[in-house]
């Protein structure tokens, strides 16, 4: 059997019962950092054999490791933290286990997603996880842009280093919408902050350290939901003066408001035009 096991995403004292059960019985634990997963089971007194499993070398060890499952191995897969597959590797491999009637396990446990959502004090009824933001300026400006036409709570992964970029390109395209920086989830030093992009960034240090998570408050819900009203049509033309295709903004849109995606792609050529 494939168990999928999530690991703590900063204190480790958040890994679950299940979890240690699974690593105990395992043949092999599949690692995205084979140090990093040493560390985690020395702190459990569990000592199993490793084999490195990361975005570089993943395609390499798949047939290798769907191999030993066919043989009836138990294989652990970890990420270095939170749960494998969610913008880490291990998605292949489940894919692949899935699809061979390979028999997986998921095992519930720390996530920096939900965290972040509920940390952040916004709407948990409705959301979105876009993973990580892009680093390149047009793509994140197309990013932000799609973000701002969405009624639903946005989460993203970002990178301290580049966190100063994205607020900086977040306070021209999303103007007073608020959001939260949450850093350093559950660990000593962990920190909420909370405001526009304009304000956050004026509060940055120098130099940001840290796991980054960054959650966008919804659009107003007074925000129109008929394609034909001047609401969507507005995020519409924001999202083509963006540079966003007329098919991608209504596929965006549509997913935000629930507006059939043909009727805002329609409004969306008219404006184009």
């Amino acid at each position: 059997m494939l168990r999928v096991c999530p690991t703590p995403i900063g204190n480790l004292g958040d890994i679950t019962l299940r979890v240690l059960e699974a690593l105990k019985e395992a043949d092999l634990i599949a690692a995205e950092d084979t140090r990093r997963t040493r560390r985690l089971l020395s702190h459990y007194s569990i000592s199993k054999p490793l084999v490195s499993f990361y975005e570089h070398n993943e395609l390499r060890r798949l047939p290798d490791i769907l191999e030993k499952l066919r043989a009836g191995m138990n294989i652990a897969l970890v990420s270095d933290a939170g749960m494998p597959g969610i913008c880490d590797p291990g998605f292949r491999l489940i894919q692949a286990a899935l699809k061979e009637d390979l028999p997986v396990e998921i095992l519930p446990g720390p996530s920096a997603v939900d965290t972040a959502l509920v940390a952040s004090g916004f709407a948990t009824d409705s959301f979105v996880f876009i993973g990580y933001l892009p680093r390149k300026k047009g793509d994140l400006d197309k990013a932000l842009a799609a973000i701002a036409a969405m009624n639903r709570t946005c989460i993203a992964y970002e990178s301290p280093h580049r966190l100063k970029k994205t607020l900086s390109a977040a306070t021209a395209i999303l103007g007073e919408r608020h959001l939260a920086i949450c850093r350093e989830l559950t660990k000593k030093f962990e920190e909420i902050t909370r405001g526009t992009a304009a304000e956050l960034v004026a509060t940055l240090p120098e130099k940001v350290k840290g796991e980054i998570v960054l959650v966008f408050d919804g659009a107003e819900a007074a925000a129109p939901r008929s394609a034909d009203g001047n609401g969507s049509e507005k995020a519409l033309a924001e999202m083509l003066a963006e540079g966003i295709s007329p098919r991608r903004a209504a596929e965006l849109l549509s997913l935000a408001t629930g507006i059939s995606q043909n009727r805002l792609y329609k409004t969306a050529l008219k404006l184009k035009d």
